[in-house]
């Protein structure tokens, strides 16, 4: 993800006309929410004044507020347990994870954890990733991903529930995994993911910043930082708290941090598995001119800060390409400015999206549908163009997709014409 910006550099403002005029559903739905501040029901009043006024029109989908009745502070993720317990839960970047009921009639969001003390928060900096061991109903893990200072680091941390209360987590309980020196505020990835075969732990780490990676960190193999990772946290190594998958492509090679899995990455900005092919999605934003979407395979060097994209960077012409893994889509800055990695399809709420990876823009707000398997030609549809700030994508556990938006609200895909029959097709 870039630099918290908004679309095209100016302000997003919903005009008090937007709210005037939606104030009687807005009262509607709100007065059913008890025990509230003032300050929350104004924030509500704004976030669905913003959705009420700001739909954007010819397209075949829209988005709609999934949870109506609830606001969060700088979303950037969310996630389930993989427990059948119906909860959802909102990664809160400066700190905090808040976990509710998955219904569209849920007033109110506890929180499962606040880190708020130990988290720095500033720009690219905070709560940035989550995930939930496979074995979570029997062990009670998660895991969390934060940037900490003193000195500036990214942590990789273990915590548990409370016994007394599922829906609290275990503060106390913090056990460090893995932690990675940062030398700028910028580009610190986040994502966190288990392995749907292996079960191993994958961890997203950004080239650290500043713009261009002056520290030539995604092609070193001697450090962390521009890569995706691979450990086992379910046995340690001493002295590390986890273990090395005897798979990992450079294990047991020296000089090499055999925790690589891939490399050559700018700021991966969300990935995940899908489910029916087990492919890993990346999504990586660009420097100047360039965002890309990748496949990621074992031991692949995926060309940052040789290649943006399809195109040389340093140098910017003539560039060495070989060995390098190219993107399977790229977008210019005409397009949009900030990649936002998503998830394929495999709800069944959509079923013209089946198969589909759906991604989005952080500054711009489109959401696109793209199909790739590999032989064909790849496509790419635009599903819809919004006013959120998308920072992450997220499926419950019907594999339905939900779209977060940094201003508080969590929305869903829904059609334009809500009488529309399911019939519109993606090309493939």
């Amino acid at each position: 993800m870039g630099n918290i910006r908004t679309k095209s550099g100016a302000l997003k403002i919903v005009v008090i006309a937007a709210i005037l005029l939606t104030a009687p559903i807005t009262a509607a739905a709100l007065i059913q929410s008890q025990n509230q501040s003032s300050n929350q029901f104004i924030s509500q009043a704004l976030l669905l004044g913003m959705y009420f006024s700001l739909q954007p029109q010819n397209f075949p989908y829209k988005v709609e507020l999934a949870f109506p009745y609830l606001v969060f502070d700088h979303p950037v993720g969310i996630y389930h347990a993989g427990d059948e317990s119906n909860r959802l839960f909102v990664l809160e970047q400066p700190g905090v994870i808040k976990v509710f009921n998955n219904s569209v009639n849920t007033t109110t969001a506890g929180v499962f954890l606040d880190i708020r003390d130990r988290v720095l928060y500033f720009g690219e900096q905070g709560l940035l990733g989550l995930a939930f061991h496979p074995n979570f109903t029997t062990n009670d893990y998660f895991y969390v991903d934060y940037v900490a200072d003193n000195p500036r680091r990214t942590v990789i941390a273990r915590y548990t529930i409370n016994q007394t209360n599922p829906d609290q987590a275990n503060k106390s309980s913090e056990q460090i995994i893995l932690e990675v020196l940062q030398p700028f505020e910028n580009h610190k990835g986040g994502q966190l993911a288990f392995g749907p075969d292996d079960g191993y732990l994958y961890i997203a780490l950004g080239d650290g910043g500043w713009g261009g990676d002056p520290l030539g960190n995604a092609q070193n193999l001697s450090t962390l930082l521009g890569k995706i990772l691979r450990i086992d946290v379910n046995t340690a190594s001493p002295p590390l708290n986890y273990s090395i998958p005897p798979t990992n492509p450079f294990n047991n090679t020296q000089g090499y941090r055999e925790e690589i899995y891939a490399y050559g990455l700018r700021n991966p900005w969300r990935f995940s598995f899908d489910n029916v092919t087990d492919w890993l999605w990346v999504a990586d934003v660009g420097q100047n001119a360039w965002e890309e979407i990748d496949i990621i395979l074992s031991g692949k060097n995926y060309g940052w800060n040789i290649m943006e994209g399809n195109h040389c960077y340093s140098p910017p012409s003539g560039c060495n390409r070989t060995g390098l893994e190219l993107p399977i889509w790229e977008y210019s800055h005409f397009v949009g400015h900030s990649i936002t990695g998503g998830f394929v399809y495999r709800g069944s709420a959509l079923p013209e999206l089946s198969g589909s990876y759906i991604y989005g823009d952080f500054e711009y707000g489109q959401i696109w549908a793209l199909n790739y398997d590999g032989v064909n030609p790849t496509n790419n549809t635009l599903l819809v163009d919004t006013n959120l700030l998308i920072t992450s994508f997220g499926v419950d556990e019907n594999n339905e997709l939900y779209i977060v938006d940094y201003n508080g609200g969590i929305y869903l895909l829904n059609y334009s014409n809500s009488t529309q029959s399911q019939t519109f097709n993606i090309d493939s």
